[in-house]
């Protein structure tokens, strides 16, 4: 099965046309994804301005860590959740959009290098803890989640305004 084939089945279940017809699941779901998203990106900018020593610079990387971190969590999880009802509620209009696939891979992105960032140079962070500037590599990693996200965020925005599509 293609993954067209598998978008266009997906949007003929009970529930995504449920959901698509209800006059109050779609508002609800974009508002919870609105919140989830509010939280998540306020809590990652202040750990990447963290590390690019913008702010917090008084305070160990290990304590933003620790204290952000899970707040991150709180707000990422019911980010997803809604995000995938919002696809499965018409998911052909997601799988055609260009907004939408340039969403997905800033996402891919942003994952790779949150898992870059934890696997690779946070293992050292002992000793550059309480510098008030980040090493190199940190900065990068900092710098590359706010330009990723923000991407996320604007993408995701412009997927109700698709210029692209196509007129029938």
């Amino acid at each position: 099965m293609s993954l067209r084939a598998f978008f266009e089945w997906m949007g003929t279940t009970p529930w995504s046309v449920a959901i698509h017809e209800s006059l109050l699941m779609y508002p609800i779901i974009e508002s919870v994804h609105v919140l989830g998203i509010t939280l998540f990106f306020g809590m990652i900018m202040m750990l990447d301005l963290r590390l690019l020593g913008y702010t917090l610079r008084e305070v160990p990387v290990t304590d933003v860590v620790r204290r952000l971190l899970p707040w991150a969590f709180v707000g990422f999880v019911p980010m997803v959740i809604s995000g995938l009802l919002l696809v499965y509620q018409d998911p052909m209009r997601a799988y055609d959009n260009y907004f939408f696939r340039a969403k997905a891979i800033m996402l891919v992105l942003a994952g790779l290098n949150a898992l870059a960032f934890h696997t690779g140079i946070y293992k050292r962070v002992a000793d550059w803890d309480r510098d008030p500037v980040a090493p190199y590599r940190a900065r990068m990693a900092g710098t590359f989640s706010l330009i990723l996200w923000c991407g996320v965020i604007i993408a995701g925005r412009l997927i109700a305004y698709n210029w692209f599509e196509k007129k029938s």
